[in-house]
């Protein structure tokens, strides 16, 4: 018998049936694909792989793809679900306070579940990132689960390591990034001509910046190499590579991580949420490290 429920929205990244096989309650959020003149609305919760790799063939063809917050109502009905059900404890994770206002509309969300349901408390993980951090943290929150931590205690342990994981994510084409407000047009058009490709990371606020910029992909994977070489992964031996249709460049990192370090990274396909906002072809490396962000 688990101490408490894991619950996470559908920015951690995580593929379906290791949602499924291990029990954890997924929120899928929302993304509209505006495809010739038309805008039809999905939910993230593709199955098979099929369907990302669909998705990012239809933004290469010119279609374009956005997102939309998780909103009170979807919080509301998805812990009164988890009430229902007989959850006590529950521990649920968000995107990043950095990027929306998820984690507090998940607390209210959770308060006015509460009323009706005295015994149901839920802590909610703001992870001050998203996808492979989002998800990593998931996956520890899980193994507290699993070795019979509290509720408490993981949400202790989650919130200590969330500054220790480390991002490397590049796009591959700019113009994403400017539709989404991250970079100026001007910016998109000169790194577009001159082929840079901007390392991004979190800061310490869970906001995305650029940490660096290099021209072309093999310096963006010389530089994700050079960093690991400076400060590899601590004792948790977690490493998450993802990418949004670019596994030549997810094998490559893959094998070096398993050449470098001497264990299997975590390998996937980013979701349509995040991967609206980076576009096709782009790839992230995440890894927890005795450091915390960006100090080396």
């Amino acid at each position: 018998m688990y101490q408490f429920t894991l619950s996470t929205d559908s920015t951690c990244d995580l593929y379906h049936d290791f949602v499924v096989e291990n029990d954890i309650k997924l929120a899928p959020l929302t993304f509209n694909v505006e495809k010739n003149g038309k805008m039809t609305e999905y939910l993230d919760e593709f199955t098979e792989l099929s369907q990302y790799e669909a998705f990012y063939d239809e933004l290469r063809a010119g279609a374009f793809s956005k997102t939309a917050m998780l909103n009170y109502d979807a919080h509301f009905s998805h812990f009164t679900k988890l009430a229902q059900e007989g959850a006590k404890d529950v521990v649920h994770f968000c995107i990043s306070s950095g990027l929306a206002r998820t984690h507090e509309v998940a607390e209210q969300a959770a308060a006015d579940v509460k009323k009706s349901y005295p015994d149901f408390n839920v802590f909610v993980v703001d992870p001050l990132t998203a996808t492979v951090g989002q998800g990593a943290l998931v996956r520890i929150a899980l193994k507290c689960r699993n070795e019979g931590k509290t509720a408490q205690e993981t949400y202790d342990e989650c919130v200590s390591l969330r500054l220790h994981i480390q991002h490397y994510i590049v796009a591959d084409d700019l113009q994403y990034l400017k539709k989404g407000g991250r970079i100026s047009a001007a910016a998109a058009a000169i790194g577009g001509v001159l082929g840079i490709k901007p390392i991004i990371s979190f800061d310490k606020e869970g906001k995305l910046f650029v940490l660096d910029k290099v021209r072309g992909v093999k310096k963006a994977i010389s530089y994700i190499k050079a960093k690991m070489e400076k400060e590899g992964p601590d004792e948790h031996n977690y490493v998450f590579i993802v990418h949004t249709g670019n596994e030549p460049v997810a094998n490559e990192l893959a094998d070096y991580v398993r050449t470098r370090f001497g264990f299997e990274p975590f390998v996937q396909i980013m979701g349509p949420v995040i991967g609206s906002h980076v576009g096709p072809n782009a790839f992230a490396l995440g890894y927890i490290t005795k450091s915390e962000r960006n100090e080396f």
